[in-house]
């Protein structure tokens, strides 16, 4: 893995995981949970990934800029279906997985499989 500063990255990942992790809180304590429950999940999908994928770039890991291949994909998956729904905590958590999601896009690598 090439020497880079990646500390624009891991911001936008770190501010990723605190929507998710601050949505799928909120979305608990909607009057209405059931029609919440992917969003839930994406959260919490999204947040273990991105919160994992910054600690794999702070610590140098081989596998680093493999591993943004699937956080960039579970931040589309979230920002897409936070999306549908009309909370602000949505809105917000979609906004920044979408900015999340172009960041891992532009320093992610494809997966190597010999």
């Amino acid at each position: 893995m090439e020497n880079h500063d990646h500390t624009n990255l891991i911001q936008k990942l770190l501010a990723c995981v605190a929507a998710c992790e601050n949505c799928a809180t909120a979305c608990l304590n909607e009057d209405d949970v059931k029609p919440m429950v992917r969003c839930i999940s994406l959260d919490r999908d999204c947040a273990d990934l991105c919160s994992q994928a910054a600690r794999l770039l702070e610590r140098k890991s081989e596998i680093a800029h493999q591993y943004l291949l699937l956080c960039e994909e579970i931040c589309r998956m979230c920002a897409e279906e936070c999306g549908m729904h009309g909370h602000d905590h949505c809105q917000i958590c979609a906004d920044a997985c979408r900015q999340c999601a172009e960041a891992c896009h532009m320093h992610h690598e494809r997966i190597n499989q010999d």
